[in-house]
């Protein structure tokens, strides 16, 4: 019996429609494109981070050379490379690659969100609320440059991750007007930020010189006391934020299109947007405890991967491994750029940062024009 154009077909297992341009995949259930960028851009990301962990680790008073500091952390070396590298010095690389990888994927997921590539966790407030509740800390529980009576109990970085997340709260609380607008958290993050800002001002000028100075050294944004202690805490962040994020990937995909579409494709916007926000928030408040505020991190490495990527939205995974590696590579350049003056990494990353911010603004312009 022969079959007629109007019956379905015998097929086989179905096949991947072709994108021009790209070749097609499928795995077991799922299927893809395959670009060349999404894996050389993440493992070239990879390579410059280990590279700058290693100049970092090796450069000091004691200098270590690189085979050497690659044979400690391959399990080997002598007793005083072993003591240095691992003791000293690693805990500093350590601490600054997961700062910059948790900012920079807290930068992804709130420019993404809010589809404006000038929006970060500094914007919201959530750094502000983190420096205010280091500062208060500090000033308020401080004598002679101390941490003492009950403030003592709740600690730095514990007082910086609570502020951080009572001003994500104020935010939300704010902005929330049936759903969850991106452009309308923006405005008042900023307005947050602004108030924030005069706060620390204020505290700054109540304190006595000394604890004045130890909040204005962590307000820079330092690596220079990193200890294993707060590489723990900001990795167990990541461990556990870093799969959320890239779980939420489809739903953060789809916010980059208007909310009409994003509810065509069957996200619910405000949860979604609620869950990559508080992801955001915790991401940045952690990363902000370890170190202070490390600036235009989570602003220009997300920018910085959708260039390298070439992709309309911030790449999660890119854009934590760039901020890792920058971040790392900034504090080589204050540690060994300046002869004997050492800066911090917030003033490198500042200084590099704003430029960019510049040009961003500049290109946003041009593109209103045109």
């Amino acid at each position: 019996m022969l079959k007629t154009s109007a019956e379905p077909a015998e097929r086989g297992p179905r096949q991947p429609s072709p994108v021009p341009g790209r070749r097609a995949f499928r795995i077991g259930p799922a299927s893809g494109v395959w670009r060349t960028r999404d894996v050389l851009v993440p493992l070239a990301a990879t390579f410059a981070l280990f590279a700058a962990i290693v100049v970092n680790t090796g450069r000091g008073d004691f200098a270590i050379s690189v085979p050497e500091v690659v044979e400690v952390l391959l399990g080997g070396g002598d007793f005083a490379s072993r003591m240095v590298v691992l003791d000293f010095r690693l805990p500093r690389s350590a601490v600054g690659a997961l700062v910059g990888a948790a900012l920079g994927l807290a930068g992804a997921i709130v420019q993404g969100i809010s589809r404006n590539p000038l929006a970060s966790p500094d914007i919201l407030g959530v750094t502000a609320g983190a420096g205010t509740g280091a500062v208060a800390v500090i000033v308020l529980g401080g004598e002679y440059g101390s941490v003492s009576g009950p403030l003592a109990e709740i600690g730095v970085p514990a007082a910086s991750v609570l502020g951080g997340l009572l001003a994500a709260a104020l935010v939300y609380l704010l902005a929330v007007r049936r759903g969850l607008s991106g452009y309308r958290v923006l405005l008042v993050g900023v307005g947050i930020q602004a108030v924030l800002s005069s706060l620390i001002s204020w505290l700054l000028v109540k304190a006595s010189i000394v604890d004045a100075g130890r909040a204005i050294l962590w307000l820079t944004g330092s690596l220079n006391s990193s200890t294993w202690e707060n590489a723990a805490a900001v990795g167990w962040a990541l461990a556990v934020l870093l799969p959320v994020a890239l779980v939420l990937s489809f739903p953060f995909g789809a916010l980059n299109f208007d909310d009409d579409t994003a509810r065509g494709l069957g996200v619910r916007i405000n949860a979604a947007r609620a869950a990559l926000l508080v992801t955001a928030v915790l991401l940045t408040a952690t990363a902000t405890s370890a170190a202070g505020p490390v600036a235009f991190v989570a602003l220009a490495c997300p920018q910085l991967a959708v260039r390298l990527m070439r992709t309309g939205t911030p790449p999660l995974l890119a854009s934590t491994l760039l901020g890792a590696a920058v971040t790392v590579w900034a504090d080589v350049l204050g540690r060994t750029a300046f002869g004997s003056v050492e800066l911090p990494v917030g003033i490198l990353t500042a200084a590099l940062g704003a430029p960019y911010l510049l040009y961003l603004l500049a290109r946003s312009g041009k593109a209103k024009r045109t």
